[in-house]
């Protein structure tokens, strides 16, 4: 292990290595701190001599490229103050039992590496420890009671492990502790009552374990407590009355639990609350009990930025939920707002509107109904509305706001009729709109392409929209999503696809410069491989194009064979003919490609052989022939019914090329 800069001139014309880069010493010439971040170092740390460094006190290699174990002969630095080894993942092995030598260490990280095997027991000699972090690697076994001598201890970050067991009594033991985070693991039981013992504690992850029981005796009045994230366990009770009665408490987040009812939690103390995440909470176990409105606790807290209640069986009117007796905005300072999956009912309160700091407004999938309030396009700050998968009507009003800020817009499912919505015009930042499953009508507008350059993700599908697929549209020089399925489109695809560089990549991409919010993640349902999907975090991982059921005609572009990034490809239930393109094979990444029902003929291009990620194909009902390609993948492709009803075609999987009338008739029923 070494750089190429202590073979240097300017190295080797010293015999002291002081002056060397990343290289500290002290007065005496003794090297005190070795630093090497980012350096593209190589190598494995068993090349180092370690007894040679009687007095280095730092020790630092973060972002290199380090692999196989760390030696235990790293614990001959007895004088070891810091150390710091950082996203290495190929660095693997356990922790060695020497690290418990260093009996000076105060920081210990050792994060986003490959270390696996159990946390040893050694770990405790080092008594004069301040930081743990040990988060992001593959470590398993049960946190080790030893943890418990750590007196001096502030901060612990087991996170993101495969741990297991329950969290050690012996961990009240560390009253220095200001940041506890055992997130992403897999513990079990309890919060230790001893946690009350911890005063000074601000900080406290255990998201996604096993918990349960009641969080409050070990949080209970903390004064020092700043935030709580609890989420993805099965805790049943809480009062967060009691939580909030040190009177610190700023974000607190429970979502995906088993608290029954939000009235039993009372919010009395925590006016100070600035972020409440209390999703997928509400519904007891093998019922679904609705619980009602929102409690007047909640209803108080002014000072909220953030409120996610989706999915926790609210019901009542809008007006009632969000406006107080004094006909004022609940939540003034909100920024998020998220009651998705509610039984919400009513119009949207125009008093919404005055929520001057909103960003991200979700009010789907409930049973809102009405015109949408004008103003509510005239909010300065909002980046993302949903209101899918309600009953909202009529027609999507206009603005003369000259706001840009808004970056995802979701009205799919819902009654909107008239034509394409003027509010969209140039709305530049816009990176997803969604309006299928409505009654828009007329052409998809011309400006479309020019107006929205950011666009990502376009879905029109089950609209009634007509005419032609606007050329200009390959302008969307980003898109990853192409949607106009079940609508009235005609005439030809147009064929300049070469543009869509969003699908040439053969990676997810970055979402820009859209600000989504940690406490937030967008969604996006789709028909994909046959099936209703709801894409969350994986949304920048679609790249399709789904064009079916309209009444296009001519032959498909060859130009759909050069973006190697598709993934999904639904062009059936059109008047398309002509040829299957031959460089098909070229969509490396496809895994799901549907051209039935439509007039194509002449024979399946051998290239097919090349798509290797196929998983669901369709070319039934066509008038394709001659030998089926054979391939890897294609033979796992075993349901005759794929390539049903073209009566020239043969190979496995079919039987035989022949097939009788009936046969024929019954494959084509089972795809329809």
């Amino acid at each position: 292990m070494y750089l190429s800069s202590w073979s240097s001139a300017a190295a080797i014309s010293t015999t002291s290595p002081c002056n060397w880069e990343f290289i500290t010493c002290n007065s005496a010439g003794d090297v005190t701190g070795l630093g090497i971040s980012s350096a593209s170092l190589n190598g494995t740390l068993a090349e180092l001599d370690f007894s040679a460094f009687v007095q280095l006190e730092t020790l630092t290699l973060v972002q290199n490229d380090l692999y196989c174990a760390i030696p235990e002969a790293i614990g001959n630095l007895t004088s070891l103050v810091s150390l710091v080894i950082q996203h290495n993942p190929r660095l693997h092995g356990p922790i060695p039992r020497s690290v418990g030598h260093m009996k000076q260490l105060a920081s210990l990280r050792l994060q986003a590496l490959g270390l696996d095997g159990a946390i040893p027991d050694e770990i405790g000699n080092l008594t004069s420890l301040k930081e743990l972090y040990l988060d992001d690697n593959n470590l398993t076994g049960s946190v080790p009671p030893t943890v418990g001598k750590l007196v001096k201890l502030t901060s612990l970050d087991l996170s993101n492990n495969d741990l297991a067991g329950t969290i050690p009594v012996v961990i009240g033991n560390m009253t220095e502790l200001q940041i506890l985070n055992l997130a992403d693991n897999n513990l079990q039981g309890e919060l230790p009552g001893t946690l009350a013992q911890l005063r000074k504690l601000s900080a406290l992850f255990v998201t996604n374990n096993q918990l349960g029981g009641d969080i409050t005796p070990c949080l209970r009045n903390k004064s020092s407590l700043i935030e709580v994230n609890v989420a993805g366990n099965n805790f049943s009770k809480i009062s967060a009355k009691a939580i909030c009665a040190g009177g610190s408490l700023l974000h607190f987040v429970a979502n995906d639990n088993w608290f029954a009812d939000l009235h039993d939690l009372n919010f009395q103390n925590c006016t100070s609350l600035r972020f409440l995440d209390l999703a997928a909470n509400g519904i007891l176990a093998g019922t679904e009990e609705r619980i009602g409105p929102l409690p007047l606790t909640l209803r108080n807290l002014s000072k909220l930025f953030s409120l996610d209640l989706s999915n926790c069986s609210l019901t009542g009117q809008a007006h009632d939920l969000l406006i107080t007796d004094q006909s004022i905005l609940s939540f003034p300072n909100i920024e998020i707002l998220a009651l998705s999956s509610n039984y919400i009912m009513g119009t949207m309160p125009t008093l919404l509107c005055n929520a001057n700091f909103l960003k991200i407004l979700d009010l789907s999938n409930n049973a809102l109904h009405g015109d949408l309030p004008n103003c509510l396009w005239d909010l300065p700050s909002l980046q993302l509305v949903d209101l899918s998968s309600n009953y909202f009507s009529g027609i999507v009003p206009s603005s003369m706001s000259s706001s840009i800020t808004l970056q995802s817009l979701h009205l799919a499912n819902n009654h909107f009729e008239g034509n394409f919505p003027s509010i969209i015009k140039n709305r530049y930042k816009l990176i997803t709109l969604d309006l299928g499953g409505n009654s828009f009508t007329g052409e998809i507008p011309s400006w479309i392409a020019e107006s929205l350059p950011q666009l990502r993700f376009l879905r029109l599908s089950s609209n009634m929209f007509s005419g032609f697929i606007p050329q200009n549209i390959f302008q969307f020089t980003q898109l990853q999503l192409l949607d106009l399925s079940h609508n009235k489109l005609i005439g030809p695809i147009p064929v300049d696809f070469a543009n869509f560089t969003g699908m040439t990549q053969e990676q997810e991409q970055e979402h820009g410069e859209i600000i989504y919010f940690f406490v937030y993640c967008e969604k996006l349902q789709l028909v994909w491989k046959n099936e209703n999907y709801v894409y969350r975090r994986m949304i920048t991982f679609i790249m399709g194009i789904d064009l079916s059921s309209n009444l296009l005609s001519q032959t498909i572009p060859e130009g759909l064979t050069t973006l190697p990034g598709l993934r999904y490809l639904n062009l059936s239930r059109n008047h398309l003919s002509g040829d299957i393109p031959k460089d098909i094979g070229n969509l490396a990444l496809l895994e799901s490609l549907d051209l039935s029902w439509n007039q194509l003929e002449g024979e399946i291009p051998p290239s097919f052989a090349d798509l290797k990620s196929i998983s669901t194909l369709n070319l039934s009902n066509n008038g394709l022939s001659g030998m089926i390609p054979t391939g890897s993948q294609l033979q796992t492709l075993v349901d005759p019914s794929i390539y049903g009803n073209n009566p020239g075609l043969s190979g496995f999987p079919l039987k035989d090329v022949h097939m009788h009338l009936d046969e024929m008739t019954q494959a084509r029923m089972m795809t329809e």
